[in-house]
């Protein structure tokens, strides 16, 4: 692998596409001050701008994955390399690998989806889509950066637009739930932050290139105090049990665009970033904590479906349900072979189309009812059949229905924790036992909502409301669709990572 990447690393790219990819949002960001629109008189320009500029970034991500990308190889490709600070050893290096691309992709659907489904914003809205379009430009360098000072300033730099949209644009309580969220991540960004100084230091070289960091494989005493280090932080943004307390009040007080942002990509960042450090970097530390990761996955999965049904607010129950989605991946990365990670490469990239889809029909529903209350809701089916439909479609693809994407992926999940023969048979049997308890809850909760909000007893005053807009059903196709589509033809997605989820895995083996 270390080989494939140093290869890779040398054939570096003609022209700067990977820069043009992250850059071109933070460049339409700096001309919304320039627009017109004010809260007096708002104006269409800041969102048609910023439609515009995500339309032709996630055109332009299909076309330089589609043609320049190859996914049979598994080191890195489209490498860009520019000394940005020398005297701190600073540089703009980015790549992109089979971990990165579907993510990558993934991210600029999620994010121009969002910008669609914010069109009735009109506060503050030069500044609201500014926000989104910086938060585009540091996914994207989150997920494509080869350097690690670059890829934590990307990542701190993606926490300002999240805190400002909730705490700004989000409910009653948003100030409470903004708070806890730039607490928790603060601290978690600074355990990343003292983890990778240490691995920059640990060689006879500094360096902060992430190659040359991941050829080193740190082990020993040291290795485990940064995988902890790592691992806490990271677990903060998967969220993992018990740091994702943040999530759901997140959730529960950011307006719907904002918790599919949430949902569909900032999650996946915490499970990139543990493939891409904890794995890769670390792999006997891995090894060694492999067990404990799969608990705290199963612990996910159970407390979060348990935790569900204990909720009356619909984005909260929907939050709850991410915490025990993102368990598969936990107990996928923890199986240590490549059927595993593959697995949970294909759960966050399906939990980030089925979460999103679900956070985009609450939000439809609750412009129109202008409640998230489930006690308050009822026999919304006759009034509002469209979004009915979506949302029960959104619900059997989160209870990993067949011939949806969610299936493949705890599927594989599965199969990649029972063919791991470094566990005993005592702890794999377990593992799967628990986990399908929480498989069997799934459905319990997301379709008791369902009954409670669309068949239970009709109230007046939400009888006669709108169905879902034209706008609203080609946002709700746009996720819906490629779930059905890799649910029914998996390799779509597994055939963009598989080399390098095979590649990370054979050190884990051979160790």
């Amino acid at each position: 692998m270390d080989v494939g990447l140093a290869q890779a690393a040398t054939s570096e790219a003609t022209f700067p596409w990977l820069s043009l990819i992250v850059l071109l949002p933070a460049a339409g960001a700096l001309f919304m001050p320039l627009l017109p629109g004010d809260d007096d008189r708002p104006s269409p320009w800041p969102r048609n701008l910023a439609l515009a500029v995500l339309l032709v970034d996630l055109l332009l991500m299909l076309v330089v994955f589609a043609t320049r990308f190859d996914p049979s190889i598994d080191g890195l490709q489209l490498v860009e390399r520019v000394n940005w600070l020398p005297v701190i050893g600073l540089e703009w290096s980015l790549g992109a690998g089979g971990l990165s691309a579907p993510l990558v992709v993934l991210s600029g659907l999620v994010t121009l989806l969002s910008v669609a489904a914010s069109w009735s914003v009109e506060q503050k809205s030069r500044l609201y889509f500014a926000l989104l379009l910086v938060q585009a430009s540091a996914q994207g360098i989150v997920f494509l950066s080869q350097d690690f000072l670059l890829f934590f300033l990307a990542w701190e730099l993606e926490l300002v637009p999240v805190y400002l949209l909730i705490a700004i644009w989000g409910g009653q309580n948003r100030q409470y739930a903004a708070t806890k969220f730039i607490l928790y991540t603060a601290v978690a960004s600074l355990l990343i932050l003292i983890s990778g100084l240490a691995l920059a230091l640990s060689g006879d070289v500094f360096t902060l290139n992430l190659s040359e960091l991941i050829s080193r494989s740190a082990g020993g005493s040291f290795g485990l105090l940064c995988y902890l280090g790592f691992l806490v932080g990271f677990g903060v943004k998967l969220p993992m049990f018990p740091l994702h307390t943040w999530l759901p009040d997140a959730h529960g007080e950011a307006n719907a665009p904002v918790s599919m942002l949430l949902a569909g990509v900032l999650l996946k960042m915490g499970g990139y970033a543990l493939l891409r450090f904890n794995v890769q970097m670390l792999p006997e530390a891995h090894q060694t904590l492999a067990p404990a990761l799969v608990i705290l996955g199963i612990v996910n999965i159970v407390y979060g479906a348990l935790n569900a049904f204990a909720q009356d607010n619909v984005k909260r129950r929907i939050a709850c349900s991410s915490v025990s989605h993102m368990g598969f991946v936990l107990v996928g990365i923890g199986a240590v072979d490549a059927l595993g990670i593959s697995g949970a490469m294909l759960q966050m990239v399906s939990h980030g189309l089925i979460a999103a889809a679900m956070f985009f029909v609450t939000g439809v529903f609750y412009e129109r009812t202008k409640t998230l209350s489930i006690p308050n809701m009822g026999g919304l089916a006759k009034a509002l059949p469209i979004t009915f439909a979506f949302f029960l479609a959104s619900s059997l693809a989160s209870l990993a229905l067949p011939g949806m994407s969610g299936f493949i992926s705890e599927i594989t999940v599965f199969l990649g924790i029972t063919s791991q023969e470094a566990f005993t048979s005592t702890f794999r049997s377990i593992t799967v036992l628990l986990a399908a308890i929480g498989l069997v809850l799934t459905p319990m909760y997301l379709l008791s909502m369902c009954r409670r909000i669309f068949f239970g007893p009709r109230i007046p005053a939400l009888a006669s409301v709108e169905d879902m807009r034209p706008r609203e059903l080609v946002i709700g196709l746009s996720l819906l669709v490629p779930t059905l589509v890799i649910g029914i033809w998996p390799r779509i997605a597994m055939d963009l990572y598989e080399a390098s989820t095979d590649a990370i895995a054979l050190p884990l083996l051979i160790g």
